[in-house]
């Protein structure tokens, strides 16, 4: 599960807007930082937060998406 987890942070911060490289690194000092976690319940939490995250990284594609859309098809308001 957390490999999957990974590679779907992963994949949605190849487009991040400062960057893949800093998301990555980001990414990498977050899982390290709690690399010995064992409580079940602190890490049911950090998998919500990532959850939100991926959430979060989603609505802001697709509001980038929708704008470039927009942008494309509507006349430019006055």
């Amino acid at each position: 599960m957390r490999v999957l987890f990974l590679q779907k942070l992963l994949y949605l911060g190849r487009e991040y807007p400062q960057g893949a490289a800093y998301f990555r690194g980001r990414l990498k000092s977050a899982f390290m930082k709690n690399k010995d976690e064992t409580d079940p319940g602190k890490i049911q939490k950090l998998v919500a937060r990532g959850d939100f995250v991926i959430k979060e990284l989603e609505a802001l594609y697709f509001l980038r998406k929708y704008r470039a859309m927009k942008k494309r098809y509507y006349d430019p308001e006055k």
